[in-house]
């Protein structure tokens, strides 16, 4: 009886340990980004934040990112803003929304930072994400919900990182930026030739 009892706990604890596992696994779902400077393998947490991770995704599997770009890198040499940040920027550009704009999750509501290969979405007024986003390179707090680098103090809504490739979004950070734009902002840093984002696939 006692030898039956133990192998109970056992398969209790064993069941226990795979549900776990298999809610963890639920919670991150794995993209590969083909672009043509080479391929960027991301984490989003949709676990973490729910209605920024699900917009995300729900362009992947409508394969609306396909043929989108990374079009804005933002470095130390040409930032226009404070502080300064290191970024590059990306998504469908000029072409038109497939879905309205999403309710804006700060970092202090998910507990994701901008941390080095953090992937935000970019905004404007609060509510106004859609389908731009980007990806820090190196650490970036002032990015964070209580920063200063937007006014408003609601920092940017963090949803995944990179886990594989930031040789890659090194590769564009790097990429010619002088492409004229009617933004004194985004003076100095939009791509002469964007990066053309080929395909956005699950795993």
């Amino acid at each position: 009886m006692r030898k039956l009892q133990k192998f109970v706990i056992a398969l209790s604890s064993l069941f226990l340990s795979t549900v776990a596992l298999s809610a963890d696994e639920a919670a991150t779902v794995r993209v590969e980004m083909t672009t043509n400077l080479g391929v960027i393998e991301m984490e989003v947490y949709t676990d973490a934040a729910p209605i920024t991770a699900s917009n995300f995704l729900r362009l992947v599997d409508g394969g609306h990112m396909d043929g989108g770009s990374f079009y804005r890198a933002v470095s130390p040499e040409n930032d226009n803003g404070s502080p300064i940040i290191s970024v590059i920027q990306g998504g469908l550009g000029d072409a038109e929304s497939p879905f309205s704009p999403i309710a804006h999750e700060t970092t202090a509501d998910t507990g994701l930072l901008h941390v080095d290969g953090a992937v935000s979405m970019a905004r404007a007024d609060v509510g106004t994400a859609s389908t731009e986003l980007f990806i820090c390179i190196g650490d970036q707090p002032a990015l964070d919900f209580g920063a200063t680098r937007n006014p408003d103090g609601q920092g940017f809504a963090v949803f995944g990182r990179v886990i594989n490739g930031m040789d890659v979004v090194k590769a564009i950070h790097t990429q010619p930026a002088d492409s004229p734009t009617e933004s004194a902002y985004m003076a100095g840093q939009i791509l002469e030739e964007p990066v053309k984002i080929i395909s956005v696939d699950r795993l």
